[in-house]
């Protein structure tokens, strides 16, 4: 009967045994996170650089087709339409280009952005290893915190954690 009843205490013990969860609000860590930031403003920078090259090369590529409008009447209307071919070809050969080095930039951004991610997951994660944490779950848009007291937010521990990392 002893052993029923040390049994059942230590069944018991076990069940209550309190699991450490806290969250983190996604939104407001990446916001807040100084790289991504830095990051975003690399790539505004980029972004903005290669717009004005398209305005650029757009603009003498139109007054190029204009001066060639201009000299095609009076060239021959075989003549004039092979060469209407060849600048129709090295238009669509700029637009390609800069269609590639845009591709390139976003590819390179969203590269950068993955990693940030998975280094603002691995500090999380050590964060709730060295806090004794069982769960730490996902809040802000799209996470599964519907609700969780101010107490239970580990969202700014974080985000100074990362930031004085980043700073260094």
């Amino acid at each position: 009967m002893k052993k029923i009843v040390l049994a059942m205490f230590l069944i018991a013990a076990v069940a209550c045994e309190q699991n450490k969860i806290g969250f983190v609000d996604n939104v407001k860590l990446m916001d807040g996170y100084q790289e991504k930031i830095d990051i975003e403003a690399r790539y505004q920078v980029k972004a903005e650089a290669l717009n004005k090259k398209r305005d650029s090369i757009s603009q003498a590529f139109q007054l190029e087709a204009q001066a060639f409008q201009t000299k095609a009447q009076s060239m021959a209307q075989d003549k004039a339409q092979e060469e209407y071919g060849l600048l129709q070809q090295r238009g669509q050969f700029i637009g390609q280009q800069l269609q590639q080095e845009e591709q390139q930039m976003q590819s390179e951004g969203q590269t950068e952005m993955d990693s940030l991610i998975s280094r603002v997951k691995k500090e999380i994660s050590g964060y709730g290893k060295s806090n004794g944490y069982t769960y730490i779950l996902s809040g802000g848009e799209g996470g599964s915190v519907l609700y969780g007291t101010d107490t239970k937010d580990l969202t700014q521990d974080i985000l100074k954690i990362l930031n004085d990392k980043y700073k260094k």
